[in-house]
């Protein structure tokens, strides 16, 4: 199947009982057994496994390319039992530029694992191979990164970590399976917060897990099921369902998010724009070798530097709202140094270039002509 097929059937079955064309939402928390040990059917317990769970796991493998899907309470969530992988003495090498929840779970709730955690700029090919050790157990990349748009060439890196046997796993939340196949570029392991393009309507929290080897992706699904961080049948049917409209809604936020991003680029007030569809972008070329297009995420500076003229510009946003999150239909307009990175210590933001003029858009599937004229009235 091509993608936009796969988002539809792919991995799907329509109901066996019924004939139900749509997974129905198992609200049940048990299942029936014939004997003691013996299920009348596959399943037994919900927090192993629950029908629509399956169904929505099944969509994710199919869409990346993987063998294995696990889908999560949420995005941090799956990124938690991946890194239950570990033990004191490992080494966890990650990009310098993460959303900050998943910096705060590296560097604070894992600080006294005895895991050590180094951060670097994944384009510094020399940098990052003097850090790899026989202790080095993962390698963690956001491309493109939240907030600052960095990109990392996946496959040259996908060519080091195989050839010291390092486990590669990919933050894919920005650019979505429609727009990069991590897997099949190299990566082991790709993570989403599903919250954010998969779910797509901004009314759910949800996190996955699509894992290359089928053998790594049950030792994964077992430590999922040990810890009970498993997302709920009707929060599964809902990202399952956003899943169908992920080719149509990307393709909108790219177009959209390329017009938002040209249009600040030519503003006399903005200093700088991060967008990988421009050409002045540093990471352009890496984005066209691995990226079948841009994504609908755009963060920009002003050229006065000061923080008050980005939380004016917020302020007076009429059709973007200001609010944390992501990939949601509508448009949304996020502060970082005060919102979604406020837990990454001030001078850590300032290290990777987090100023405190940084704006981050969200652009939406609205009529291109109306967010333009809500950015224009803004800046005014």
């Amino acid at each position: 199947m091509k993608f936009n097929t796969k988002t539809i059937h792919g991995g799907q079955h329509h109901e066996e009982v019924t004939g139900a064309v749509m997974p129905p939402v198992f609200l049940t928390s048990t299942f029936v057994q014939s004997s003691p040990g013996k299920p009348i059917g596959d399943y037994e317990y919900s927090r192993a496994a629950n029908p629509t769970r399956t169904a929505l796991e099944e969509s994710l493998a199919s869409i990346e390319n993987g063998a294995k899907g696990l889908a999560f309470s949420s995005g941090l969530a799956a990124t938690d039992c991946l890194l239950r992988m570990f033990k004191a003495g490992d080494e966890i090498i990650a990009m310098d530029d993460l959303y900050g929840g998943t910096y705060r779970l590296f560097t604070r709730l894992y600080k006294d694992s005895g895991i050590k955690f180094h951060f670097v700029d994944m384009n510094d090919m020399e940098k990052f191979q003097s850090l790899i050790n026989e202790n080095t157990k993962l390698v963690w990349v956001e491309t493109p990164t939240n907030p600052l748009m960095k990109l990392a060439d996946i496959a040259e890196i996908a060519k080091i970590t195989k050839k010291h046997n390092i486990l590669f796993a990919v933050d894919n939340t920005f650019a979505t399976p429609y727009l990069q196949k991590p897997l099949d570029l190299g990566a082991d392991i790709v993570m989403h917060s599903a919250t954010k393009y998969l779910g797509g309507h901004s009314d759910v929290i949800a996190g996955a897990l699509v894992i290359k080897d089928k053998a790594l992706g049950d030792e994964l699904h077992f430590k999922q099921f040990a810890t009970g961080a498993t997302l709920g049948p009707m929060d599964a049917f809902l990202v399952l369902r956003g899943i169908k409209t992920l080719h149509l809604r990307v393709q909108r936020h790219c177009e959209n998010g390329g017009k938002v991003a040209e249009y600040l680029d030519n503003h006399p007030l903005v200093e700088r724009v991060y967008y990988p569809g421009l050409a002045s972008h540093p990471f352009h070329e890496i984005a066209k070798k691995q990226m079948s297009g841009f994504g609908g995420m755009v963060t920009f500076t002003f050229k006065s530097g000061k923080k008050e003229d980005a939380i004016k510009f917020l302020e007076n946003l009429k059709v973007f709202t200001l609010a944390e999150s992501l990939g949601g239909v509508e448009s949304l307009a996020n502060h970082p140094a005060l919102m979604t990175h406020a837990s990454i210590p001030e001078d850590k933001r300032k290290e990777v270039g987090i100023t405190d003029d940084l704006v981050r858009l969200s652009v939406g599937i609205e009529d291109i002509e109306d967010l333009l004229a809500d950015i224009e009235q803004a800046l005014k």
